[in-house]
This record gives C-alpha cells, structure tokens and sequence, in this order.
C-alpha cells in the first residue's frame, strides 16, 4: 500500500496515524502503522506534509507527536546497521577504519624519515604532519562520546588514563610541527629520535590498546542503545580518513532533521522572569544566537546545559549531560577543575579568566559562580568567545556610521 501512495494518500495516512496517537495509540502500533500504510518518507517530504496539515488547523502540538514517531523509526534502523561490531556501521568498525588508515598514515611517515635531501624531509615530513592533525578527531570521539557511556557503567579507567595519553600525542605532535623548520644536518638525528619515533611509537601503541582492551570491553558493556547514541552524535566531532557509509549518513541526517531544536521541545510554555518572560523556544534560540559558547554545570558538578551554536569553540555532544565535569576533562586539568570549584563553594571566589591560542585564534574562556540572592551556590557557568577580532577594534562605530 505504501508503494501506492501519492502525497494526497500519505498525507491521508498521516493525519489518520497522528489522530489516532493523539488518543492514546503506542508509539509501536503508530510505527508499524507508518511502515506498512505510508513506508520511506524524507524529511522534507514530513515537512511539506506537516505545512499542509497546519494549513488545515490541526495543532501543532500533535503534530509534533509524529516527530516520535519517525525517530522510532530511524532508532530501528541504526539498531539494525549496528546489530554486530564487525558491520561496517558499527562506531567499533569505524573506529577500526580510522585505525587501518592512521597506520598507513604512520608508515609512510617512517619512510619520510630516511629521505637523505634536508629539505625533501622537511616538505615531506611538514606534509604528513599536517595530515596527521585529522587524528585528533578520533580521539575526540573517544574522548567526548565512548568515555562518557562507559562512565554510565562506573568504567572511569579509559577517561582518566587513555586521555592523557591522547594529549602525550598532542603534545608530541605539536612539538614536531614547532621545530621541523629548525631541523638541520647537524640535529636531524636527535630530532627523529627524539620527537618523531616517539610519536609513531605513541600514536601505534594507542591503535593496540584501542583494539585489545578499550573496544572489547566497551562492546561488553554498552548497549545497542549506547551504541546507536555514540553513531548518532559522532557526525557532530566528525570523522579521520574515512567517509561514513552513505546509506547510514542519510539516515543520521534525516534522524537529526527530524529532531532539530524545533522539534525537541515539546511545548511553548513561557518562563517568568522578574524583567520579563519568554517562551521555551524564544529562550533556546536567544541562547544560541550569543556570539558567546556557554555551559552550565550544577551545585553537584554534573553538566547541565551547554549553548548549541554552529560556531562553538570547543566541542560538546549530548553525552555530556549528566556527566560529572572533572571527567569532562584530561586528568592533568582535574585539580585546577576542582580548585575553581572549591573556590565558588566556600565563596572565596567568584569568577576565574583564562585566554589561549587555538589554530591562530584567540580563546577567551570564563567561569563564574552562580548564586541566588542569598548567596547559595547554585552552580559554575563556562563562557568562550572567540575574541581575535574583537581585540582589532579601534575607535569608535556608532549607530549612525552602520553600513548598509
């Protein structure tokens, strides 16, 4: 019947499933329902049909109950192509991916090293250096989507040790990039042992701990719904070296329209404030509009919020709701963390600065506690901004001198 269907019949169907729901139908029955009465639909189709049911009066609100419903059917999708670790969609089969092409990477490395001409090794070493920054994405992942789920299980082990083993290979690597324009005959030698082997013997030591310990404990611990959250938001770090199988990047795509801001929240209700009021929706893009990255974690130091802009300084995924902030970053920063806690707590401080070079931009970073009017600790407020252009103006800029 779904074969069949012209627009006029699913949107039919849909107004049908959508009445019924609104009744009390299960989200099962709808989706069983939606297979067999109207099958594939794109997003865009959803959307258009949606447009023309609210043309037609029917509320928003229900609408949006058919949004559970096409999400339940992207969940048995991914459930499907990730129904075993050796399918090429499973994150432990993509993970794996990365890993074949990082050891070519390396390898290929090595043979930059026994170029006799300086300069060919320089060019040459300069070139798979910068190739291997990409590598970064695939710890973040690890770093920012694996750790956290295995955390849900009290296995803290991989956050606390493999993270800092992340940034031995970060800094290795940076320290490659900063002197290779100072490598000479005379210190060629001393620079290969002393900065590039360490980093290939680093960076393959990562790739057996990765395949022997990390991955099969987490495909012992976590559940297929862990797994299809980690595929689901690991398009939002990004891959290295490797493409996403298509079929499996348009369902994620069409998973991530379909729960867009607009779709995830539920209702219009209104916040009071004593300067005023706002609607759930008003608030979500005003805080996403800031040209500034916020983060809010609570009085029990569990990540709460985070901004979610398209300019975002630092990466945060989902993940990272609920998740206690010291494992949100690498062990050598945990006491500072907890020193800047400490401090809001006791009240002897209220707001820490700090300003960084990341890629040829300037990060200014803020924390401030947060208190009611008595002065109770509420929470920790983390506020970025990229300032590099900020720190170019001169002058003045007046309304009246604005262009057109």
């Amino acid at each position: 019947m779904a074969e069949v269907l012209g627009e006029k019949g699913k949107k039919e169907a849909m107004k049908e499933i959508l009445k019924e729901l609104h009744q009390g139908l299960p989200l099962e029955e709808a989706k069983k329902r939606f297979l067999s009465e109207i099958g594939n639909i794109s997003s865009v189709e959803i959307a258009e049909i949606e447009q023309s049911l609210i043309d037609e009066g029917i509320s928003v609100d229900i609408i949006k109950e058919f949004c559970d419903v096409h999400a339940l059917l992207f969940e048995s999708t991914l459930k499907e192509a990730i129904k075993s670790d050796t399918n090429p969609n499973h994150p432990v089969s993509l993970f794996k991916k990365e890993n074949r092409e990082i050891e070519k990477l390396v390898n290929s490395i090595e043979e930059s090293i026994n170029v006799s001409d300086i300069q060919d090794f320089k060019t040459r070493l300069k070139e798979k250096l910068k190739k291997l920054k990409e590598i970064d994405k695939h710890y973040e992942r690890k770093e920012q989507l694996l750790f956290p789920y295995l955390e849900k299980y009290n296995f803290m082990g991989p956050s606390k040790v493999m993270w800092g083993k992340h940034n031995d290979i970060r800094a290795l690597w940076k320290k490659a990039v900063n002197e290779i324009d100072a490598v000479n005959e005379s210190n060629r030698k001393n620079f290969i042992n002393e900065v590039i082997l360490p980093l290939i013997d680093e960076v393959l030591g990562m790739i057996t701990k990765e395949e022997n310990i990390l991955f099969p404990t987490a495909l012992e611990k976590l559940s297929d719904e862990d797994w299809i959250e980690i595929l689901k938001q690991s398009d939002e770090i990004g891959y290295c070296f490797i493409d996403v199988p298509k079929n499996i990047q348009f369902i994620i795509d069409e998973y991530n329209t379909v729960l867009s801001p607009e779709a995830t929240i539920k209702d219009n209700s209104v916040v009071q404030f004593p300067t005023g009021e706002l609607t759930a929706r008003e608030l979500n893009y005003i805080l996403n509009t800031l040209p500034v990255d916020i983060t809010f974690i609570d009085s029990e130091d569990r990540v709460k919020y985070f901004s979610d802009n398209k300019t975002r300084v630092f990466t945060r995924t989902k993940s990272v709701i609920g998740r206690k902030v010291q494992n949100c970053h690498p062990p050598k920063s945990v006491d500072a963390v907890e020193k800047i806690l400490k401090s809001f707590r006791d009240g002897t401080k209220n707001s820490y600065d700090f300003w960084l070079n990341i890629g040829g931009r300037f990060i200014y970073i803020r924390y401030f506690a947060v208190r009611d009017k008595n002065r109770n600790y509420l929470g920790t407020l983390e506020v970025t901004q990229d300032i590099t252009d900020v720190r170019k103006l001169e002058g003045e800029k007046r309304l009246l001198d604005m262009d057109d």
